[in-house]
């Protein structure tokens, strides 16, 4: 089958498209027929090697981290799925395989797929989906009347996190260029701050949470607009000793690293009575039905920025490097 593939750390010359042996399901798992795949941050930053501590790959090593397609195998054991299901999933982070013909994930991380969506726009939802249910509801317990700021509003998470804040009960505001403006405003959010000429921290005050998606300059600037007693969730920060502990299991090696790496950000939020948790979603099947319920019922939205053929791949992620997207970057498979 066609593969894109990791050949080492480094630019994109260490990915490309080949040759590879197609993946047999074993107990508990689901071969899928593999139809389109999303494009992620975190798929050029393991290249690069940015996350080795987290996830030391074996090369050559598939890419990939979210998929949609069709159920072609089960192995033994699997219940939920058969053969001919419609199906999308965040797959296994240590595994990866999106970015091929054929992928084989555990069947508690699959879901059904959304009934009123494409394939196309299925690919999408997964990591971005799960990263924004996860970080609103379950870090930063979101409920009505909660006032919620999220930086960059029109990225792919940034536009699922605002419906889902407001989906939620939050007023939500956040940050756009003049070209997200409309976006982000269609999406839900209440207020939008123009970051080419406005700092949103002048203008913004008293928010009960953030949800931070960019990091440095802004991330610091973040903690200013929050109320004593406020959390921020950040996914473009410095992880911290909760995220070795709660999002690795890993053990007091890498969770005295992350308190190492993290300090001078957790020193900054202490000063302001505000609490940082740095968050790696989890792979959840569970979490993607209710997600493919909201988007069923129109609730949620995907919003797709560009869809590339897969053999165009290597532009596809050349674009996606460039910052650009506003919404989601997918790839579509030939059946």
């Amino acid at each position: 089958m066609r593969a894109y593939v990791f050949t080492g750390y480094g630019d994109s010359s260490a990915m490309e498209l080949r040759e590879v042996d197609a993946p047999s399901p074993g107990p508990g798992q689901v071969q899928i027929q593999v139809r389109a795949a999303g494009l992620n941050p975190i798929d050029y930053k393991t290249r690069q090697g940015s996350v080795r501590l987290i996830n030391r790959l074996v090369f050559p090593a598939v890419a990939g981290n979210e998929l949609a397609g069709v159920v072609s195998a089960v192995g033994s054991g699997v219940s939920r799925f058969s053969t001919g299901d419609r199906v999308y999933a965040r797959v296994d982070k240590s595994q990866m395989g999106a970015f091929a013909e054929y992928a084989v994930v555990a069947e508690d991380l699959l879901a059904a797929m959304p009934s009123s969506l494409t394939f196309e726009q299925a690919a999408g939802v997964p990591l971005a989906g799960l990263t924004a249910l996860q970080a609103l509801r379950d870090e930063l317990a979101v409920a009505k009347g909660s006032k919620i700021f999220i930086s960059g509003g029109a990225g792919g998470v940034g536009t699922f996190a605002i419906q889902l804040a407001k989906w939620l009960g939050a007023e939500v505001a956040t940050t756009a260029s003049v070209r997200g403006a409309e976006l982000t405003k269609r999406l839900g959010a209440d207020v939008i701050v123009d970051y080419t000429t406005e700092k949103f921290d002048d203008l913004l005050h008293g928010y009960d949470g953030a949800f931070e998606l960019i990091g440095g300059e802004t991330l610091d600037r973040a903690f200013r607009i929050l109320k004593p007693g406020a959390k921020i969730v950040s996914v473009a920060g410095r992880p911290e000793p909760a995220t070795a502990r709660l999002d690795l299991k890993a053990g007091i090696l890498l969770t005295a690293l992350f308190w190492a790496i993290s300090i001078g950000t957790r020193r900054k939020a202490r000063r302001r009575g505000i609490t940082y948790r740095y968050l790696l979603m989890h792979p959840s099947g569970d979490d993607l039905t209710l997600l493919a319920g909201l988007l069923d019922s129109g609730k949620l939205e995907v919003v797709l920025d560009r869809t590339f053929a897969f053999q165009d791949i290597a532009e596809a992620m050349t674009y996606l490097e460039s910052g650009r997207a506003k919404g989601k970057i997918v790839v579509t498979l030939e059946k």
